[in-house]
C-alpha cells in the first residue's frame, strides 16, 4: 500500500488503485497523477471570470483543465469534468498535451491581451504536477499563473507550487466545519491554512457560493467575514448565488435580495466584496 499526501483522505492505494479524487494512481508504489497533461478543455477566457476582480483587470487568460476532484460538493458546477462518473472514466483517455506543447502555444494569444495561464474548471491541485512544471515554464516566459481551487490541498503541495504562482481565487465554501465535512465532504481546518500560507506569496481573492439552508446566514457571514479580516482586510471575497445544479435541485435560486444584503455584512469587515451571478 502507498499513501497519497496531496490532501487531507491520505488515501491509502494497492497497486493499480485511483484514489477518492480519480486523479491519482498507485503505480510502481508510487502514488502519481494518472491526469499528468490530459486536458478536458482549453478556453480563453476574462480575467474576471476566474473570478479575480484585482488581478490584471480587463486582462484575458487562457485557461485550461483536467479531470478530478476531491470534494463532493452536490451542487457542482462543473460536475462532466469533476467528479461524475463520465468524468471520473475518461480521464485517462483525453488527449495528452505536455507543458511545454502547451507554453509553445501562449505567443498565438498575446495579441489577444492574454497575461498567462490559469488552472481551472476541475481541481487543479489533484494533478499539482502538471500545475508546478507548466507554470515554471509559462513564468519563464515572463507570462503570469493563476490557480483556481477549493483549497483543500496539503501545504506541501502548495510549497510546490508557490514559486510560480502569482495569483489564486480559493473557495471559502462554508465557514462550518460541519458542512465541510457532511455536505461537501472536505475539511474546513486545511482550507483556512492553505488561504493563509497562500496570502503569504501571492495575490487571493476569495469565493463563497451562497447555497440556501446550507451557508446562508447572517452569522456565518460575519464569523467567514470577520476571520478573513484578521488575515487581510484588503483581501477580495465575491458572494455568488446559488442555481439549481447537479445533485442540488430541491431548492431555489438564492434570493438576490439576500446575496446583497450578505454583501453588505462583509463589507463592515472586509474593503472589497464583489457579488456575482446577480
Amino acid at each position: 500500500m502507498s499513501r497519497c499526501e496531496v490532501c487531507f483522505r491520505h488515501c491509502e492505494l494497492s497497486e493499480g488503485q485511483t484514489g477518492f479524487c480519480g486523479a491519482r494512481i498507485c503505480r510502481d508504489g508510487k502514488v502519481v497523477a494518472k491526469n499528468y497533461g490530459r486536458l478536458s478543455c482549453i478556453g480563453f477566457d476574462p480575467i474576471e471570470k476566474k473570478p479575480l476582480s484585482r488581478f490584471y483587470p480587463g486582462s484575458m487568460i487562457l485557461s485550461v483543465s483536467s479531470c478530478g476532484c476531491n470534494l463532493r460538493c452536490p451542487f457542482c458546477q462543473n460536475s462532466e469534468i469533476s467528479w461524475s462518473k463520465e468524468a471520473l472514466f475518461s480521464v485517462e483517455h483525453l488527449d495528452y498535451v505536455s507543458p511545454e506543447q502547451l507554453v509553445s502555444c501562449l505567443p498565438a494569444y498575446a495579441s489577444r491581451g492574454n497575461i498567462g495561464v490559469a488552472f481551472t474548471y476541475n481541481e487543479p491541485l489533484v494533478g499539482y504536477e502538471y500545475v508546478r512544471d507548466t507554470a515554471k515554464l509559462v513564468r519563464e516566459q515572463g507570462l503570469k499563473n493563476a490557480v483556481v481551487t477549493n483549497g483543500t490541498a496539503e501545504l506541501s503541495v502548495l510549497a510546490e507550487i508557490a514559486p510560480y504562482i502569482d495569483a489564486f481565487n480559493i473557495d471559502l465554501k462554508s465557514f462550518s466545519a460541519d458542512t465541510y465535512k457532511n455536505i461537501l465532504g472536505g475539511d474546513l481546518r486545511t482550507v483556512l491554512d492553505f488561504i493563509t500560507e497562500a496570502h503569504r506569496t501571492a495575490h487571493v481573492e476569495l469565493t463563497t457560493l451562497i447555497v440556501p439552508g446550507m451557508n446562508d446566514t447572517e452569522q456565518e457571514m460575519r464569523e467567514l467575514s470577520s476571520w478573513i479580516a484578521s488575515l487581510d482586510k484588503d483581501t477580495v471575497l465575491h458572494i455568488s448565488r446559488f442555481f439549481p445544479r447537479f445533485h442540488l435541485t430541491d431548492r431555489p435560486p438564492t434570493d438576490v435580495r439576500l446575496i446583497y444584503r450578505l454583501a453588505d455584512i462583509a463589507r463592515e469587515k472586509l474593503r472589497y466584496v464583489v457579488t456575482g451571478n446577480c
